[in-house]
């Protein structure tokens, strides 16, 4: 005994549809993220941050976009016989007409590419912002104008970490006293 699988008229519609808005939500978050990857090499905090909040608002529409695909990986579970937490691209393309079924598969490998490269910009980003952040640490350290975070820290901060030290001591990059 073999299944039927029963075309729903307008999956094909549905599904195409739906990876077109996911298509155009990756190309809008990849461009934030690139974005926000010149504005950190070019140290202009404030687009950063506008990157930022681009970056999340297309985050909370991409949400929003999970409730359209759970309603087609539901609609496709039942048609296939199984869990809606299965179903493939190659396995709802069995349910969609030929001409459909390979937009369906193009789109989905588009979408899939698009957000590789996403995920590797962000990250080329992250690894930017710790380097930045590192260097300012450094820089604050240097000038004394860091506490010092380890254990017996004084409270008050670098003036009162200074004044702690004593007069001899002082900030030097290469110390050749014995």
């Amino acid at each position: 005994m073999t299944a039927t699988l029963v075309r729903s008229p307008h999956l094909g519609d549905d599904v195409v549809g739906h990876l077109d808005a996911q298509i155009a939500s990756a190309r809008r978050l990849l461009s934030a993220v690139l974005r926000q990857g010149q504005s950190i090499r070019a140290r202009e905090v404030e687009e950063v941050m506008a990157r930022l909040a681009d970056i999340q608002a297309e985050m909370g529409r991409r949400a929003a976009l999970e409730g359209a695909r759970t309603t087609i990986l539901t609609t496709a579970g039942a048609a296939l016989g199984i869990p809606p937490h299965t179903v493939t691209i190659e396995s709802l393309a069995d349910l969609l007409a030929p001409a459909e079924a390979s937009a369906a598969l193009a789109r989905s490998a588009e979408l899939r590419g698009l957000l590789a490269e996403v995920v590797r910009e962000h990250a080329i980003n992250r690894v930017l912002m710790r380097q930045e952040l590192a260097f300012l640490d450094h820089l604050m350290r240097e000038l004394g104008a860091e506490p010092d975070t380890g254990y017996g820290a004084l409270a008050g901060g670098a003036a009162a970490h200074a004044a702690a030290r004593g007069p001899q001591a002082s900030f030097r990059t290469l110390d050749l006293q014995a």
